[in-house]
């Protein structure tokens, strides 16, 4: 088939969920078929300032075509119409506003769509929250597949919605927890399928904390075991802010916890194997016993203040060499994020071994972390300290909770079952001749 896949930016060193996902899904379309990613020429995601020439590229067997946006985004207007969308009490008019307002404003990537478009056989759009996709997709819905990457957040009740979820011709889901928030805005009668995203078997099992490779390039940038790890973009959307807050209260050994006895939220998965059936933690807070004092790794770009704390790293951007090692030797991943579609660094971590502890208002982590029995979950801060202290303080148990996680990744999420799904939604489509 000959294929397009539009996203808002695209490139092999962009830190996103969904742009990470795009780019494996469409590497993998390319061994089959004849792949062309349509994005903008942008790096950055708050100004969309562009960054990449405008034309066409190539990467490996993708062909890459870039569309300028035609301004930056404007911070206060945007906040401005985000305020009146999530009041709930906006007009259509401003809901759309806000789609432009989000960017990136690329109307000649629109117009693309509009031109050629039907020239393909399919088009997959990732994330409809952004300009290319809320716009583009009605032009060419007969053969549009859409990857919504939806979140429970307040732009998923906004009236517009409901119309543009009953355009496309396919859909293609991160969780079921997605397809079930999607269904909710309108009824999901065209053929679809919850794929995740694929996963590469990481080499071998964990290393041990002896072995050389892994421990020497930490040690070039300053980080000993044990440490605990956040991987993706240091944001307040992506819940930072409450994660430096519980972590720094942590450290200190200001936590709350609850009354003994008391079964900890936290802690209320059901694991199958009988060698995981935990109590609840000990309230008393106790650090690993290791030499060297717990750190909190955040590794991805920075954007927001990070305080100024010996029990805090901040690497920004790293190296694949970097990333591999901060996976493999992690005590645990945290992810602290309110709003997602898929964790896929909680499969990388599951990948390794890692077990995880996440933040249990987001329906998605919590669901994927109750399928895999890969990890636990916290709601408050004495729930953060809580699950920590029980990661840290029982490896045998973290250790039997990362197999979990790995085990269910295997089942899951390997290359060959995802792309079969994928498959079977691009041929139950059939546009209009």
């Amino acid at each position: 088939m000959k294929l397009a896949c539009v996203i808002h930016r695209f490139g092999a060193d962009i830190a996103g969920g969904s742009e990470g996902h795009c780019r494996a899904v469409a590497q993998h379309l390319a061994e089959t078929h004849d792949v062309t990613v349509l994005t903008s020429c942008a790096h950055d995601h708050v100004t969309w300032d562009n960054h990449f020439p405008p034309g066409e590229s190539m990467d490996g067997r993708l062909r890459i075509r870039r569309f300028p946006a035609v301004r930056r985004r404007d911070l206060a207007r945007f906040r401005d119409i985000s305020r009146r969308v999530f009041s709930g009490r906006s007009s259509n008019g401003e809901q759309e506003e806000w789609f432009r307002e989000n960017g990136p404003l690329t109307p000649a990537l629109v117009d693309e769509i509009r031109a050629r478009g039907h020239g393909y056989d399919r088009i997959l759009f990732w994330s409809y929250r952004y300009f290319p996709t809320y716009f583009g997709l009605p032009l060419v819905a007969d053969r549009a597949i859409l990857v919504p990457t939806a979140e429970e957040d307040p732009l998923i009740r906004a009236a517009a919605l409901e119309a543009f979820f009953q355009l496309p011709a396919g859909y293609l889901f991160l969780t079921p927890e997605e397809a079930d928030l999607v269904a909710e805005r309108a009824p999901v009668r065209a053929p679809a399928s919850v794929i995740g995203c694929g996963i590469d078997p990481a080499e071998g099992v964990r290393l041990p904390s002896s072995a050389g490779g892994a421990d020497k390039t930490l040690a070039a940038v300053g980080i000993a075991d044990p440490f605990v790890l956040y991987l993706g973009r240091v944001d307040p959307n992506k819940g930072c802010e409450s994660l430096l807050r519980y972590f720094t209260r942590y450290v200190a050994g200001r936590t709350r916890h609850p009354a003994p006895g008391t079964e900890h939220p936290a802690l209320s998965t059901q694991h199958s194997a009988p060698s995981t059936q935990h109590s609840a933690p000990s309230t008393q807070h106790s650090a690993p016993s290791t030499q060297h004092a717990l750190q909190l790794v955040l590794a991805g770009p920075v954007n927001m203040p990070i305080p100024d704390h010996p029990s805090i790293r901040t690497l920004g951007f790293v190296d694949e060499a970097t990333r591999e090692a901060l996976l493999s030797r992690a005590r645990v991943l945290l992810m602290p994020s309110p709003y997602e579609s898929l964790s896929m660094v909680v499969l990388e971590a599951w990948n390794r071994g890692v077990p995880v502890l996440v933040n249990a208002r987001c329906a998605v982590l919590r669901g994927q972390v109750r399928r895999a029995d890969g990890g636990l979950h916290y709601r408050t801060g004495a729930e953060f300290a809580a699950g920590l202290d029980y990661l840290l303080d029982h490896p045998d148990e973290a250790r039997t909770l990362g197999a979990q996680g790995r085990a269910y990744v295997e089942h899951e999420y390997r290359w060959p079952t995802v792309m079969a799904k994928i498959e079977d939604v691009l041929a139950r489509v059939a546009p209009a001749e």
